[in-house]
């Protein structure tokens, strides 16, 4: 390659299909690079000496260079060994990891980082379709049983560690369906389901049993799954989702942002006949400026929201990295999803203080700006309300992205009922607790790893 590409040839950074088409169906919005385009991209990789894309960025340590160089000769065959030497499922992060890779580029210095995360989905499919995606193979049979609860990422990734290890292994899902929080919380529009469905079909020929619609602690009981197990995973995730505990919260149409992207999933899911939360012409709020408050954003407009608003109480990042997080860590600056270039009025350092509601159904929020202190190197520490800001802003349907909880390992097996041992093994983030998809596969495929 090159060693001049990454100055020569400008980044391309997101490809989506058209907002006026977009906004109109629940298909995936990323358009595909061409051909060309993904020559040129992965020709601007600098194949550093020390690649931190891998060693800072990638929590999998995938071989971000070798990949962008096979790509760049047109080798799609070894570039999917070297991506699935270390990345068992890597067509998820390929489409929903905010690429922790690209803000440990080292041409990001210079100039701008290297397309990875498009390229790797390019690698994926051209995997697929050649035909060179096989189910797990183990090296020997050990006779052993591994159960694994919950069928989300991290669930997925301990079931693939534990079956290369030998294990007859099956996975139990409380769901009509496997896929966890990719199937159930992330929307079509980021994720198509059948992208879930190709790859549950490689696990089953691997010999990973999927028992679903059985909720461990309830339908089956957790002192009898230890006991028929060798091995247990526990992936549940982290369900508690953070409320907003402030007067008016009983009102009408306040919800948590995942019941309503989850009953939207199941809809097109063809689970039930329809969402059970609609915000067509809704004036929507949704309070939480994350991920999940952008889902909240791209879901309501494909509805046909009469307006989208997100608050947030955090500052406005700024627009270039921070000086809080330099290079190669990932960055903290302003980035606007693709959710976010369809409509939506963004606000940030703005503090919740009451719904207000009209006939038992919500009408507003009472909010005010808040003032935040920052530490030399620019992270917020503590805020304190600024006198004379309060305002009402209206709203009909409110939907809380506030994050997720993280519940110590003793509630998570309580829960369950799975007594303690030494052969229970927490994966994802019901270890991690709130995280990123690519980071609970990592620790999961870790953790198993460990004890297996």
């Amino acid at each position: 390659m090159s060693n001049k590409a990454f100055i020569d040839k400008s980044r391309i950074d997101h490809l989506y299909r058209p907002v006026g088409v977009r906004v109109g169906d629940f298909a995936e919005v990323e358009a595909d690079p061409t051909r060309e385009q993904l020559r040129e991209q992965a020709e601007r990789c600098m194949n550093c000496g020390i690649p931190f894309c891998l060693g800072c960025g990638c929590p999998l340590y995938n071989a971000i260079p070798d990949m962008n160089a096979a790509v760049a000769r047109g080798d799609w065959r070894e570039a999917w060994a070297v991506l699935s030497a270390t990345s068992d499922l890597p067509e998820f992060p390929a489409r929903i990891c905010p690429a922790l890779c690209e803000g440990s580029c080292t041409a990001s210095l210079p100039s701008e980082a290297v397309m990875i995360r498009q390229i790797e989905k390019a690698v994926v499919e051209k995997a697929f379709a050649m035909g060179l995606v096989k189910p797990v193979v183990p090296k020997a049979e050990n006779g052993l049983k591994a159960s694994v609860v919950g069928s989300g990422p991290g669930g997925l990734a301990a079931a693939i560690a534990l079956r290369r290890r030998g294990y007859a292994v099956t996975v139990y899902e409380r769901a009509a369906q496997p896929g966890g929080l990719l199937r159930y919380g992330i929307p079509f529009f980021k994720l198509d389901k059948r992208i879930i469905d190709r790859r549950i079909e490689i696990l089953r020929e691997s010999g990973i049993g999927f028992v679903c619609g059985v909720e461990v602690g309830r339908d089956l009981a957790g002192e009898e799954l230890a006991r028929r197990s060798d091995v247990v995973a526990v992936a549940i995730g982290t369900p508690a989702a953070r409320d907003l505990a402030i007067p008016g919260r009983d009102l009408a149409g306040i919800h948590l942002a995942l019941e309503f992207l989850g009953g939207q999933n199941q809809a097109l899911g063809g689970e039930i006949p329809g969402p059970p939360i609609s915000a067509k012409s809704r004036r929507v709020l949704v309070i939480g400026g994350g991920d999940t408050g952008s889902d909240c954003v791209g879901t309501s407009n494909r509805h046909g929201a009469e307006s989208v608003t997100q608050i947030e109480i955090m500052p406005k990042p700024s627009a270039a990295r921070a000086d809080a997080t330099p290079w190669p860590d990932w960055p903290a600056q302003m980035r606007t999803s693709s959710s976010h270039e369809e409509g939506c009025l963004r606000r940030w350092s703005l503090n919740s203080l009451r719904f207000l509601g009209e006939d038992g159904r919500v009408s507003g929020v009472e909010v005010c700006q808040v003032a935040w202190e920052l530490s030399p190197a620019g992270r917020p520490l503590k805020f304190t309300p600024v006198e004379g800001t309060r305002e009402v802003i209206s709203c009909d349907l409110v939907l809380l992205a506030l994050g997720f909880v993280k519940q110590d390992r003793a509630t998570v097996l309580g829960k369950l009922g799975i007594p303690d041992s030494p052969t229970v093994v927490l994966v994802g983030d019901a270890a991690l607790g709130p995280s990123l998809v690519v980071r609970a596969l990592a620790q999961a495929k870790e953790a198993v790893g460990k004890m297996a």
